[in-house]
């Protein structure tokens, strides 16, 4: 079997055994049973569950084998190894791509129901290509997966490919679209969250562009950037020409928010009327960081242009020297890439750490640059001291030692992970001087009041 077929076990495996074991430990084992003792996925599963201690309960079978059950595309938790799912195509393609140096051809796009979209890719696209806009299919014993926040719905050799042409007009396949209220709340760009209805802000749009995008098969504009007020920093989108430049400061009712990965998003829509307003903000392009405590941070989930500090309790694992495919900046394990299978890797650096301020603790990722920076290893030495060692662990050692129980300060994007609770994506980072004995004393201080 290769490494398709099998990711839907191996996300199975992850969530079953958790810290029992590493992914690498995991896809080891299963190339050692399924490859070279030639037992089947069902068999391998139950040993590698057993070897390393787990427990399979009735509620992981949730996720896992079995008689395959019906879901709508907003149903899907992106864990789904055996799923069946009526929708309808909103948009397909077929493409060849590279897997363990093999040209394949698979069919990918977008599907929906009234309950949402998903995107999906046919991984035998060879003997099932004709999948095109606007028919209805009904696909059984589908499995998913999640990236980046949004669902992905796999068509392995186990899928069953059945046409439902005469469903095309069914209600229940219609894609939904955004309801419009027509009122609007006032708000600041600090209190802009899904699901808060129709809004109005003011503010300056710091930067804007038009993009030539697709959506739902159709060509079209969207005029992009970043708006902000004095409370903080947010990205939108203008989905019609309202004549939009760069400092221009503005005043915009009915828009509407939606998030990706955690992050709210501005849009202004048929329904939004975008007025130019008097300046009043000055310059907002590099002052405005939202700042918060990391207890903050977990309430809200996500946020653009978050600053906070604490302290480096954890270099997570995946820190340190890493490989990544260079079409799509995956981290790849053995050469091989999930999405673009065999691959020559390129070499790259970055941190995973966790940050704790009292209030909570969250993960954040760290570039190369700044990886770089904060610990004095560049990518150059990583490299050579790996080669020299036999082995890239000893990087991820080495960068512990230099910050852990540091106090830092950091800026960036917080994005929320499903399944992991916010991320921050790191733009800005220092290690910050911490006066130990006031802050003992500080603490105590605060201890005694409590204790009185």
């Amino acid at each position: 079997m290769n490494m398709e077929e099998l990711t839907p076990l191996i996300e199975e495996l992850k969530q079953v055994l958790k810290d029992k074991a590493t992914e690498k430990d995991i896809i080891e084992q299963l190339t050692l049973f399924v490859d070279e003792y030639a037992v089947g996925p069902d068999v391998a599963r139950r040993a590698i569950i057993n070897k390393f201690g787990g427990k399979l309960t009735d509620g992981n079978r949730e996720f896992v084998t079995g008689n395959a059950v019906s879901k709508k595309i907003g149903e899907l938790n992106g864990m789904e190894q055996n799923v069946d799912i009526l929708a309808k195509v909103v948009f397909s393609e077929q493409k060849i791509v590279k897997i363990k140096g093999v040209d394949r051809e698979i069919v990918s796009g977008i599907i929906g129901d009234s309950t949402g979209t998903a995107s999906f890719t046919v991984w035998d696209g060879a003997n099932h290509g004709d999948i095109r806009k606007g028919q209805v299919w009904l696909f059984r014993n589908a499995y998913t997966k999640r990236w980046n926040d949004r669902i992905q719905v796999n068509m392995g050799k186990n899928c069953i490919f059945n046409k439902k042409d005469e469903m095309a007009d069914d209600p229940s396949l219609q894609l939904s679209e955004r309801p419009i209220s027509y009122s609007s709340s006032v708000a600041k760009v600090s209190d802009l969250r899904e699901g808060i209805g129709n809004v109005s802000v003011t503010g300056k749009i710091i930067s804007v562009e038009a993009r030539n995008i697709t959506v739902k098969g159709e060509p079209r504009t969207v005029y992009s950037g970043i708006f902000a007020d004095e409370t903080g920093k947010v990205q939108f989108s203008a989905w019609n020409d309202f004549d939009l430049h760069d400092n221009d400061t503005i005043s915009v009712k009915n828009a509407y928010i939606r998030s990706w990965n955690g992050i709210p998003q501005l849009n202004f829509g048929d329904k939004a009327e975008v007025n130019k307003v008097d300046d009043t903000f000055g310059d907002l392009s590099s002052a405005i960081a939202n700042r918060k405590t990391i207890g903050e941070i977990l309430r809200s989930g996500g946020g653009m242009d978050i600053e906070t500090s604490g302290t480096i309790v954890e270099l997570q694992k995946n820190s340190g020297l890493i490989r990544r495919c260079p079409q799509c900046n995956r981290s790849t394990i053995n050469g091989e890439c999930q999405m673009h299978g065999t691959v020559e890797p390129t070499d790259d650096l970055r941190m995973k750490i966790t940050i704790d301020d009292g209030t909570g603790a969250v993960s954040a990722i760290v570039g190369r640059e700044l990886t770089e920076k904060l610990t004095g290893i560049t990518l150059a030495i990583a490299i050579d001291l790996a080669k020299a060692r036999g082995e890239s662990e000893i990087i991820s050692k080495s960068m512990a030692e230099k910050v852990v129980m540091k106090h830092i300060s950091v800026r960036g994007n917080v994005m929320k992970k499903e399944d992991f609770g916010p991320m921050m994506i790191v733009k800005e980072a220092e290690f910050d001087e911490v006066d130990v004995k006031t802050a003992a004393k500080d603490l105590l201080s605060k201890i005694e009041e409590v204790l009185q």
